[in-house]
């Protein structure tokens, strides 16, 4: 797997009639053989988000989540696709509670995805994620527009009830993790 031509394949499936289904199949190419996809992307040594590609309409992500971390319930507004190339990340979907003025949410149902799994989301998808292991989780994480410039919305995570997604505090999430995990 050569990265430049990664993100050239995801760039192409973009303009696609289905694009999470061009994207997905892209993904699942690159996540079956986890050794390869570390050669290129490195070893996985701590928690973060690290840009591979941004641009107006499409962004690509390496994602390590720490052991044990979890991010709250949020969404994207736009469609996406995981794959998993170590590890677990295990989701909760959420779904907006009908005429809350709130605008909270309630659990909809949930889906485990393991190495070299794919998972599409739908634009309007509200998800949570954790790593249940005790070891780095590595996923490429594709995205239909700008992960970073789209206005979002999360949830907090005792009341349910809708707020603006912040993007810094959710980045500290995982310099958090990396300290726990350094303390361990």
């Amino acid at each position: 797997m050569e990265l430049e031509r990664f993100i050239a394949d995801c760039a192409a499936a973009v303009g696609d009639s289905a694009p999470t289904k061009a994207v997905r199949e892209v993904v699942a190419r690159a996540v079956e053989n986890s050794t390869t996809l570390v050669k290129v992307l490195g070893t996985p040594e701590r928690g973060g988000v690290n840009r591979i590609h941004v641009s107006e309409d499409l962004t690509i992500l390496n994602v390590i989540w720490a052991p044990g971390m979890t991010i709250k319930p949020h969404n994207h507004n736009m469609w996406a696709v995981i794959g998993v190339y170590g590890g677990r990340e295990d989701n909760i979907f959420w779904r907006r509670i009908k005429d809350d003025p709130a605008g909270c949410i309630e659990a909809a149902g949930a889906k485990s995805i393991g190495k070299s799994e794919v998972r599409p989301l739908g634009d309007d998808i509200i998800h949570s994620v954790t790593n249940p292991t005790g070891k780095l989780t590595g996923a490429i994480h594709v995205y239909g527009g700008d992960f970073f410039e789209v206005h979002r919305s999360e949830w907090e995570p005792e009341s349910l009830e809708e707020r603006p997604y912040d993007i810094d505090t959710n980045m500290k999430l995982f310099v958090d993790a990396n300290k726990m995990m350094e303390l361990s």
